[in-house]
Parts: C-alpha cells; structure tokens; sequence
C-alpha cells in the first residue's frame, strides 16, 4: 500500500512541477529583465514563446530585449508581431515605429507613428525623444520607474544611499553645530560622513547618533560607501587626509582617495588606504560587482578620456589588487563619468554628463552582448533623470526597487535621496479552493481570455492552490478555471482605472466537486470473481481511495452502494449474490474508519443493470460478463 501512495504523491508532483515549469521560466525571465540582463532574459522569452505559454506578452519583452541589445531588425520582426495583436499597448505602436526608424524604414515609421497618435498616444517632440539612438526612444516609451522621497534627507545634502543586511547606508552633511573650520567652502555646508539606519524604521529624524560606529568618519568629507559580501569589509571615499593630515597636490586641492575598512566588534576601524591612490588625482565613488573580484570606481588619473572616468581593478583571492583599467569609450566620455554601481547581474550603472541626456547628470545602464561585452549604453530617462543632477543609483537584488540621489525642484535640501519603484507587469492572482473542504486545488488549470475570447495563457495552480499570470494594463479579461473533478468556474476581471503601483489584482475560485465518486477519486470501478463476493485486493487499492476521500478528504460526504451480478445464475440467487457484494463493499469501508452512518444504504440490483448486451441470449466472453459484477458507488450529499 505504501508503494501506491508514493506512486500518486509522485505523479500529483510531478505534473504540479511541469505545469509550473513554464510559469517559473516567465518569472525568472521578468526577473532578468528587470536587472537589465537583456542577453539572458531573451532566452527565456524565447523558450516561452515556443512552449506557447503567455505568448503575446512573451513577443513583446522579446521585442523589448532585441531593442535594448541594440538589434533594430530582430527588434522590427518581434514589434511586428506584437502590434498585430489587438489588445496589444498603444506604446508599442510607438516602439514599433522607432525599431523601424531604426533599421532605415523611414515610411513605415511614420505610418505607425501616426497610428500611435490615432490611437491617443502623444509624441514626445524634445531633443532627447528624436535622439538617433532608437533605444533611449523605446525604452522611454513610458516610464519604467515611479519614484517618492525618503524620509530620512535634510535640509543638507543626502546621497549616495547603499542597501547591504536590510540597512541603508548613505552619506551626508547633516552635521549641524559643527565649528566652522569643519565647513566645506565650496557650498558652505558641512562635511560628509557616511550615517546608517535601519531599512524599515519609520524614523525621520537621523541625527548624529546614526552615524557608523569605528573610524570611517573624519574631519572631511567621507563617503558613498560599498560592502563585501560577508559584511566584513567596507570600500569608502574620502578626501586625502591620513595621520590627521590633510594631503593636498600641487594646486593645493585634496583629492579622494578610496580606503577600505574592517568590521570588527560592531565598529569599522583599520582603516587602510589602497595602494593605487594617487596624491595627484582623484578616485572616489568606490562600488563592487556581485562576487567581489572587481572594484568600480570613477577617476580624473592621467589617461582619463574625459574629466573623470569609470575604472575597474581586479581584487586577487589573497587581497591585493591589480592595476586600474580604463572601462572605455563605449562608457566613458569627453565630460564626467561618475558614480558607478554593478547590479548582481554584472550590469553597470553610472551617471554622465557627457552622454546624451535629459540634462545635467543622468543615469544610464550599459547595455552587453553575449560575451558580456559592453556595446551600448541607455539613459533611465524620467522620472529617474531630470534636467537637473541625477547620480548614485543602487539596485536591490531583484531589479524591483532602490535609490538614487538628485539636487532637482521640490527636495529638502541641496541633494536628496529618492526611493525608485519599478513599474512591473501587472498580475492576476489567486487561490482556487474546494468548495466544501476548504482545501486547496493542485493542479487546476487557469485559463486566461481576452476580452474578444481569444486565450492569452494557461497557468497550473500550486501546492497552496495558488496562481498567478502576467496581464496588460487597462484591458479586459475573463478566468476560466477547469479541474477534471470539479465543475468549472469563470470570472471577468479589468485592469483598468488600477494605480500603476499596483502589482496584483486578486481572483479566487471556489470549486464544487462533481458529483461522481469515481471521478472524483480517481476510482476504477472494483469488480469480483464469479459466484463470489470478497473484497479482491485489486478492489482494495480502490476501496482505500474511497476511505481515503471519505475520512480525509470529505468528512461530512454521504454515498449509497449499488452491486450487481452478471446474468448467469437465478435471478434469486443473483440478487442474493449482489446484496453480499453490497455489504462486503460496506463492512470494508466501515472496517477502515469510514462512519457507518455516511453510508446511506447499500444494494444489490442482481442482473437488472447490464451494462452490455449479455444478457443470456448471446455468447458472451469471461471478460465481458466481468464488467457485470461490479459494485458503484453513488453520491447523495457532499455537504451536511
């Protein structure tokens, strides 16, 4: 018996895990999408597509992708597809149109352009929207972030905001009441130190008291700040000033330098300058890629291409570190490059004022091919830049959220932080239940339809009977949900008037069992041997799915029995024979644990019920006056 269980707990696993192969697939691809591993996440997509799961959303990310792998044709043929769809956004009218324009198609651009229009989408006519580069275009479609201020900024600057054991690092001048040799010339404030606080406290006011314990912090400016994985060693920023000396060149300013630091007993001392830092030149803005191999940082060192540059060194298993190397033109510019961050994908972001943007300093994502080889570069575009300083971005570990710092309109003070969303697809979600249980449904199928019927995608749900599946924005769907033993169910749903925040919209289901036991069990009809009426152990295996469902599964279910014989023998004998067979079925469900009272009544029909034409006036095989003896078993209530 124990091998049979394991048998159905296989199979029922089995199907859960490759139904939800596909759903799996989509979030993981969503997931690399979100952290700008195009490369990758097309892969996926593409896998979808040919396993026809959530097809016309799989194209357009598709599409999506091939634009930002800088691939105006394969972009063009995806777009194509996607705008043929007649639910499909408006913006992808637009986006078609760029791919267009960028593979020279000039007519039919302005063809779909115009269709854009029609449709009710309005043309962004500034200089950054008609940038040749159709990828800024096509990303800034619409926006991909919304974003809200931080509670913690002041009335001084606040930036460089870094997320590492749910605390937010950052650095800023709040530092009131200090004398005024500790005043920074240059805009009157006072220096940066690098403060701490937890990531879920409500707590506004972030004084003194939250900065970092040990002796990061000095008399000058301190900050941003990067930590290893193990949280055992932090990467800083500060001006040259070692010893209690302030260093200066040769023009009598104090550069940065990059030091790095060593937890210990809660506080982060050792300070230890790293031996590529220069009393000639700057390098600051210190960021780690996801395995600390490689240290990021910006620089004006001699060979620099323009002000200042991205550089990368290598840090070796035993701690010393290699020579810089110049990240290149791809990224680097004749003006300032500044600011890097490498999110766990190994993509870069930084901020530029040399790269064509909405104005001051921008932040941009570099965009890499299959051998991870930068070749492009794209501006976030608003609402993350601005026209104003737009710099120090962080990513979390899921592409989903993070911070960044801008001096624009409307900030408490010179540079404040802000939080960043992105603007993810929406989801359709839910648990589908048994309606007279309560438990959970694995494996019901969920269809989901437009609003002219037409199937969008298939979802399976999970252990907990839960699903979910990706729709569009301001559409109309209908959910249909099938079970092979329970009846079907369906809702109509809208996305429409919903907030863009808005991740989900909730769906759930409660299912009413058919009323078939041997659908709902999964029963084999039990038979016997001729003239007899014990329990065959192959009747058994399907008896202990009865007791199961009826102990376990429906404790308030109420069933009768009926059996039968075949037509051999007397009508009074085989009434008599069908009548045992009938109460053998009932004292074997009794005997394991099945409430007699839930067993309404139990019959025996005789021959009165063939199933077939054996009837005594034909020749019959053994194995057709076999499926003759049988026992059925009839649901009266499922619910008392």
């Amino acid at each position: 018996m124990k091998s049979i269980k394991y048998i159905l707990v296989y199979s029922v696993l089995l199907i859960n895990f490759t139904g939800f192969g596909q759903y799996g697939r989509q979030k993981k691809a969503d997931n690399l999408f979100n952290k700008f591993s195009f490369v990758n996440a097309a892969e996926s997509y593409k896998t979808l597509i040919e396993n026809n799961f959530n097809t016309d959303y799989s194209i357009r990310q598709l599409a999506d992708c091939y634009a930002y792998m800088r691939n105006p044709d394969s972009a063009a043929v995806y777009y194509k597809k996607a705008v043929e769809n007649n639910n499909v956004p408006i913006e992808y009218y637009y986006k078609y149109a760029q791919a267009l324009r960028g593979i020279k198609d000039y007519k039919a651009s302005r063809i779909w352009l115009k269709k854009f229009e029609v449709a009710g989408g309005t043309l962004n006519n500034n200089q950054f929207a008609k940038d040749i580069d159709f990828i800024n275009s096509i990303f800034n479609a619409k926006p991909q972030y919304v974003i809200k201020p931080v509670n913690f900024n002041s009335k001084f600057s606040d930036f460089g905001a870094y997320e590492y054991d749910n605390k937010i690092y950052f650095t800023s001048s709040r530092n009131e009441g200090v004398s005024t040799k500790h005043i920074y010339g240059w805009d009157g404030q006072p220096f940066l130190d690098v403060y701490v606080k937890d990531k879920n406290s409500k707590d506004s006011i972030v004084n003194n008291k939250y900065k970092i314990k040990g002796k990061v912090n000095s008399i000058y400016h301190d900050g941003p700040v990067t930590i290893t994985n193990d949280g055992k060693t932090m990467y800083f920023s500060r001006n040259n000033f070692n010893n209690n000396v302030l260093e200066k060149d040769k023009k009598g300013i104090s550069n940065l330098k990059i030091y790095k630091a060593t937890l210990i007993n809660d506080a982060w001392t050792n300070i230890e300058e790293l031996p590529f830092n220069s009393d000639d030149y700057s390098m600051g803005h210190p960021a780690l890629n996801s395995d600390g191999t490689k240290l990021y940082f910006a620089s004006d060192m001699p060979g620099s291409i323009g002000g200042s540059d991205i550089y990368y060194v290598y840090i070796n298993s035993n701690g010393t570190f290699g020579k810089p190397q110049n990240l290149g033109n791809v990224v680097n510019t004749k003006k300032n490059e500044v600011f890097p961050f490498i999110n766990n994908e190994g993509i870069l972001f930084f901020s530029s004022d040399g790269h064509p943007g909405l104005g001051l300093l921008d932040v941009f994502a570099t965009l890499s091919d299959k051998n991870d080889t930068i070749v492009s570069v794209l501006n976030l575009g608003v609402p993350v830049n601005s026209s104003k300083d737009d710099f120090s971005f962080f990513m979390s570990a899921d592409g989903v959220n993070g911070y960044f710092a801008s001096n624009r309109e409307g900030g408490v003070g010179s540079d404040d932080i802000y939080a960043y969303e992105r603007i993810l697809p929406l989801q359709i979600e839910g648990i589908v239940t048994d309606a007279i249980n309560k438990k959970p449904i694995i494996n019901a199928t969920i269809t989901l339809l437009d609003a002219g019927g037409n199937k969008i995608a298939d979802a399976l749900t999970d252990g907990d009977g839960h699903y979910e599946i990706n729709i569009d924005r301001d559409s109309d769907y209908k959910i249909v949900i099938h079970e092979s033993k329970y009846n079907d169910d369906a809702k109509l749903v809208t996305s429409k008037n919903i907030d863009k925040t808005t991740r989900s919209i909730i769906a759930d289901f409660s299912l009413n069992p058919i009323l078939d036991i041997e659908t709902i069990a999964e029963l084999k009809t039990i038979y016997f041997d001729f003239d007899k009426f014990n329990i065959r152990k192959d009747a058994e295996l399907e008896l202990y799915k009865i007791v199961n469902m009826m102990v376990n599964t429906y404790p308030t279910m109420i069933i009768k029995i009926e059996s039968y014989a075949d037509s051999r023998g007397t009508k009074i004998f085989n009434d008599w024979l069908s009548q045992q067979r009938a109460k053998s079925t009932f004292d074997y469900l009794v005997s394991k644990g099945v409430n007699p009272e839930r067993i309404l009544k139990y019959e025996g029909f005789g021959e009165r019920k063939l199933i077939n034409g054996c009837d005594g006036t034909i020749r019959c095989t053994e194995k057709e006056h076999q499926l003759n003896r049988r026992t059925e078993f009839i649901v009266i209530k499922m619910k008392q």
